[in-house]
């Protein structure tokens, strides 16, 4: 049975329209007109326990704001939502209890307090014991490799230890469902990685459902085996990460190592060269062709070594991006 099911989702914002000149404010403010903005347009998909699953868009697509319909921060126009079995805008105690929302833009903890005290106010709000409240710390703090760091105020802590400190304090009532907007937003490759292997390790020993956005890439490709693909509001992609490639990407790149130099001219009756640097050249080959264009580069060419490899996935997704819509892809 899914944990997260949604069935033609949408949210509609009106928004006032405003002319310019003294004259239009004076309108504006006795009588305002307004239009409908479509953040986000009948999406529907299911997600099931256990699962970690990256939420793709670019900015304005309606990832955050489908976000918020699903942690109950924002009522939908129409459709239908439920998230371990409960309605989220109902706000119901027994629903908050389950979830967690994290947005790396955004912050809980108390700036000038140590990020323990923060944590103490979160274990009184769910109404975890003293003596639950340390072993769930302790725990945490081990696998984030954050112990010396809580005792600290939190305006002295540095990006990366901030965001673990959050993920803390937004996981010490232990939520079965994880909604990440950009957890990884602004830090270091080092901080990155330390916040995706928490995020794993959290997912397998507690068997916890993780929805996810990110625009790095890495994070998805590391986490999630699934993505969703919102586009102008609506979901245009909901598969696994490698079928996109398949789909969307009906080419291949070869990379080729040659015994001596050949130029751009030599080269031009093989495919379509995208890169030659000296003695090694990159072709972008149509599957269909990439047999017949192999053999007949190792048959006509001193080849010293050569590889076929997939588009890279941050590529491949941009190009859907640029289409917009599943079909045309």
């Amino acid at each position: 049975m899914a944990i997260v099911e949604t069935e033609g989702l949408g949210k509609v914002y009106p928004v006032a329209m405003k002319e310019p000149t003294l004259k239009g404010t004076l309108r504006h403010f006795l009588r305002r007109t307004y239009r409908n903005i479509e953040a986000v347009k009948g999406v529907s998909f299911q997600i099931e326990p256990g699962e970690v699953v990256g939420f793709l868009g670019p900015n304005g697509a309606g990832k955050t704001t489908t976000l918020k319909m699903l942690t109950g921060l924002i009522h939908p126009s129409a459709g239908q939502v439920r998230v371990a079995g409960h309605v989220p805008f109902k706000r119901e105690t027994a629903f908050l209890k389950q979830i967690t929302l994290v947005m790396g833009q955004k912050q809980q903890l108390i700036w000038d307090l140590p990020a323990l005290d923060s944590l103490r106010i979160n274990a009184a709000v769910y109404d975890i014991s003293e003596r639950e409240f340390r072993y769930r710390v302790e725990e945490l703090a081990n696998m984030l490799a954050l112990h010396e760091k809580l005792t600290q105020p939190v305006r002295k802590l540095s990006l990366g230890e901030r965001m673990k400190a959050e993920l803390l304090a937004a996981l010490l009532h232990r939520p079965q469902v994880l909604f990440l907007d950009e957890p990884t937003l602004g830090l270091d490759v080092n901080a990155q990685a330390a916040v995706r292997d928490f995020l794993r390790e959290y997912n397998q020993r507690y068997g916890a459902t993780i929805l996810l956005t990110s625009h790095y890439m890495a994070d998805i490709i590391a986490l999630c085996q699934r993505v969703l693909l919102i586009h102008q509001g609506q979901l245009i992609y909901d598969g696994r990460l490698d079928g996109l490639l398949d789909r969307f990407a009906p080419y291949r790149q070869v990379q080729i190592e040659f015994k001596c130099p050949y130029s751009q001219l030599d080269l031009a009756a093989y495919g379509e060269l995208s890169r030659l640097d000296g003695q090694t050249a990159c072709f972008t080959v149509q599957r269909e062709a990439l047999t017949g264009t192999v053999s007949r580069i190792l048959a006509e060419l001193d080849v010293l070594d050569l590889t076929v490899q997939d588009p890279p996935i941050e590529e491949v997704i941009g190009r859907v991006f640029e289409v917009g819509t599943v079909a045309s892809a």
